[in-house]
């Protein structure tokens, strides 16, 4: 939940101001770059409205801001087991287990990503702030799989700006509820915070939401559920998992956005296996993006965990 919901009124003096400047000369707690991040999740709206950093302020413009309450300052070094994948003077590549929360945030201050890295090494980037040392992106808590971690503020930079500019390729593995139609597909329908609940990502109106771009192929059919591999162009919160249940497949395990789909799965078993998962089916499979050194293009693979595997058998098995 929220700390609180700030408004602030655009008067004659600051219109003209870009929004991510206007916010980071009156809200003095956060940084710019936190800001932007903010605006680019959907925690700010213009007019109730999804806007970009860049957007020129008017008179009269109404801004909500909606962030989560600070996180800890500190960040408490854990020795938490980590699989690293690669590693080298610049970046770091870590198979995150579900379950495990990137960074800390509102109510959660040990147990993460975070906690293990700055246990394990003794370099790492600030500029993402102190309580997301060499964080670049995230994945979900309960998304398992490949992220990768910068070392110094050059490397985090370049990364960043890959991300940004939609340079960095990233799969994801997912099983969906339903026999999903098409071989192949695309949704670009724009997401944003949910309307009703705030808590909640949503597909929005044209016009509202940020634009998000997820491509599906099929890996496989069963009787009750599809495999899918699931590329993401954009980086929104919850994209794939909002993506698929607007679509009419959410993704199994999926407590928010496929909450209740398990029970209109048919075969008892497959329903017991699924209630137990705990766990949403997604994983981040694949990464590629150039070093931010070297210039090199540089390619990583996640085999789906035990878990998954075992129920892609049971299902494949009971066909």
């Amino acid at each position: 939940m929220s700390a609180e919901i700030l408004t602030l009124t655009v008067d004659d003096d600051t219109a003209g101001a870009r929004l991510d400047a206007f916010l980071a000369s009156r809200i003095s707690e956060l940084s710019r770059t936190r800001i932007q991040r903010a605006i680019e999740d959907g925690d700010i709206l213009v007019n109730d409205r999804a806007a970009k950093s860049s957007y020129r302020l008017r008179t009269g413009d109404a801004i909500e801001i909606d962030l989560p309450e600070p996180p800890a300052v500190e960040i408490t070094p854990e020795p938490i087991l980590l699989n690293i994948v690669f590693e080298d003077d610049d970046l770091i590549v870590v198979d995150k287990p579900a379950g495990m929360v990137v960074h800390p945030g509102a109510g959660i201050e040990s147990g993460t990503l975070a906690n293990a890295l700055v246990h394990h090494f003794n370099e790492l980037s600030g500029a993402a702030g102190r309580t997301r040392p060499g964080i670049v992106h995230r994945i979900d808590k309960e998304t398992s799989g490949l992220l990768v971690v910068a070392k110094n503020d050059v490397a985090h930079e370049r990364l960043s700006d890959q991300f940004r500019d939609r340079r960095v390729f990233k799969m994801y593995t997912a099983l969906v509820y339903g026999r999903v139609k098409e071989g192949r597909g695309e949704i670009t329908a724009p997401i944003g915070r949910s309307p009703r609940t705030r808590t909640r990502m949503a597909v929005l109106a044209a016009g509202a939401g940020r634009a998000a771009h997820t491509i599906f192929e099929v890996r496989a059919r069963y009787s009750e559920f599809t495999l899918l591999d699931v590329e993401i162009k954009t980086g929104r919160t919850h994209q794939i998992r909002v993506h698929l249940s607007h679509k009419g497949y959410p993704v199994v395990g999926d407590k928010i956005y496929g909450a209740g789909r398990e029970n209109t799965v048919r075969d008892v078993g497959m329903k017991k296996l699924v209630k137990n998962l705990n766990r949403q089916f997604l994983h981040s499979s694949r990464l590629a993006f150039t070093h931010p050194r070297s210039g090199i293009r540089m390619e990583f693979a996640s085999p789906l965990p035990a878990q998954l595997s075992s129920v892609i058998d049971a299902v494949a098995g009971g066909q």
